[in-house]
């Protein structure tokens, strides 16, 4: 990681959060993760949100991101952010803000292990982000790529998005299940997360 909280590794990015430096104590733990898209599941989309002012909380995702804590599941971020490689905001701006939003959970007790992004695109204005990506969601790259990073279990693990891309990019990670905003409910993803718990491990298909 270098000293600005980012970890780049073939063509990955990574902001680190406040968990982050407690998950590196324990290093032979593996752990469950909530992973969650970002624009339309933590702040409602209105259109490459990417300053505070922008932003405006989807209602319940504060509550649900509580339950995952209480029965010991990580927060994990993976969004794809287009909007830096279409030059609408540059890395800088978006790290900054992953930094504000990991801020801003964290003040409510929220701790975020990480918000991992994709800035490319095949139509990217920016040469450099152009390209096929194996990370841009529907590839499951910036899953497999938490997983390594902070010794996640997969198939013990959920995600919540809310574009059928989301939901490809789970099933071909393999994620333990899935669920797409609009047609299941924060309770019925908050129901998952506690019986995942108390069984220990839910292998439920997607």
């Amino acid at each position: 990681m270098s000293e600005s909280g980012v970890i780049r590794a073939a063509g990955e990015w990574v902001v680190a959060g406040p968990a982050a430096v407690e998950a590196r104590r324990q290093p032979g733990m593996r752990q469950r993760a909530l992973f969650l898209d970002r624009d339309g599941v933590i702040n409602v989309d209105h259109g490459y949100v990417h300053t505070a002012e922008m932003t405006e909380w989807v209602p319940g995702i504060f509550e649900l991101c509580k339950v995952a804590l209480d029965v010991g599941l990580a927060l994990v971020v993976v969004t794809n952010q287009a909007g830096i490689g279409r030059g609408y905001y540059d890395d800088g701006q978006f790290r900054d803000y992953a930094r504000w939003v990991h801020a801003q959970f964290m003040q409510r007790g929220l701790p975020i292990l990480a918000t991992y992004y994709c800035p490319e695109h095949p139509e990217a204005v920016i040469p450099a982000y152009r390209n096929d990506s194996g990370y841009r969601k529907p590839q499951p790259g910036m899953l497999l790529d938490a997983a390594r990073d902070w010794n996640l279990d997969l198939g013990a693990s959920l995600l919540v998005g809310d574009q059928p891309s989301d939901i490809e990019a789970a099933r071909r990670a393999h994620v333990g299940r899935a669920f797409l905003m609009g047609e299941d409910r924060w309770e019925d993803v908050a129901a998952w997360m506690r019986t995942m718990s108390s069984r220990g491990r839910d292998h439920a298909p997607l």
